[in-house]
């Protein structure tokens, strides 16, 4: 399954629409896989549980958040709305209990890369129910 998180990043990065990736679990608040080259191999386990608390959301608009020392925008939350499960820092698409960070090249649109992260996301979630078929 690492050698799919890996690979999903470096399929994301080849699109040319982002920069970084990341891909994170809550449970416990583990980095996964990044992009080495990237800033997101610094989350901390702190950051992510900010990032996915299900607790005191709210604050966020009003704070912003941190990752990989980084501090965002929230701009809109949606990440535990059924069916949408996104969150627009322009950095991250829920996949059940698995995440996708991504962060934008410097002028990119967020609907295309958005629709890029959503695809991917399929691919991740499709990668995973394949595994987890196998036991």
């Amino acid at each position: 399954l690492a050698g799919t998180q890996l690979y999903c990043i470096t399929l994301f990065l080849q699109t040319g629409m982002c920069c970084d990736a990341a891909i994170i679990t809550n449970s416990p608040p583990w980095l996964l896989a990044s992009y080495p080259e990237g800033n997101f191999f610094q989350l901390t386990q702190e950051e992510i549980q900010i990032l996915l608390s299900r607790e005191g959301r709210e604050k966020l608009f009003l704070q912003g958040i941190t990752l990989a020392g980084t501090k965002c925008l929230l701009i809109r939350d949606n990440l535990y709305t059924e069916g949408n499960n996104t969150m627009d820092l322009r950095t991250k698409v829920q996949i059940e209990s698995v995440y996708l960070v991504v962060m934008g090249q410097k002028g990119t649109e967020g609907g295309p890369l958005n629709l890029k992260a959503f695809e991917m996301a399929g691919y991740i979630r499709e990668a995973i129910h394949q595994h987890m078929a196998h036991f």
